[in-house]
């Protein structure tokens, strides 16, 4: 710690929330509720042919034509994300299909199986403002909160999953601290 450094403790809701592994039963109904949800969606495109079959991109280019004309219509949707899904995604939609499809498959498995969840979570996220910034509200506003929450609990929110083999695998510094005599950290 360095000379200047101020250390701000964490406060006892956030540090049981985000860092103790007594909240990942909180986190695994969060991950299996937005896994389900992630997985259902994702596993009805892949099985599509209108996504990934002999017609792949057709079921994004209609959704990519309705954003665009409420881009025109001055409502919903911002004029440089309307710019970006006309000459970008909709010169592309074969392969964003795929992508949208399979991203959904693997979010939700992950979230799921609790593998590498902050990760998911994350891309999770990132598809939900997509298709909040395209205009569709449906489920995305809550699954976006709840993606948000579950990358800020990367720590234990795989706990009851995959992460709590994997992350340390993967060098993450999962391990029991002694507490230390009048100090505010707490037992895994």
């Amino acid at each position: 710690m360095a000379k200047n450094e101020i250390v701000i403790p964490e406060n006892p809701v956030s540090s049981f929330l985000f860092s103790s592994t007594r909240a990942g039963i909180i986190w695994l109904i969060v991950r299996l509720y937005v896994g389900y949800s992630w997985i259902t969606a994702g596993w009805k495109k892949v099985t599509s042919p209108a996504w990934t079959g002999d017609q792949a991109g057709t079921a994004l280019q209609g959704f990519v034509k309705g954003a665009l004309a409420k881009a025109e219509a001055g409502k919903d949707v911002t004029g440089w994300y309307a710019a970006f899904l006309e000459n970008f995604v909709l010169p592309n939609a074969k392969v964003f299909g795929f992508v949208v499809a399979w991203g959904e498959v693997l979010v939700g498995l992950g979230l799921i199986l609790g593998l590498l969840t902050g990760i998911a979570a994350f891309f999770g996220g990132i598809m939900n403002v997509s298709f909040l910034f395209a205009g569709t509200l449906s489920t995305n506003p809550i699954l976006f909160i709840l993606a948000t929450w579950l990358v800020l609990a990367w720590k234990n929110a795989g706990w009851y999953g995959l992460d709590r083999w994997a992350l340390p695998l993967l060098g993450t510094p999962w391990g029991r601290k002694a507490a230390r005599p009048g100090s505010n950290v707490h037992q895994a």
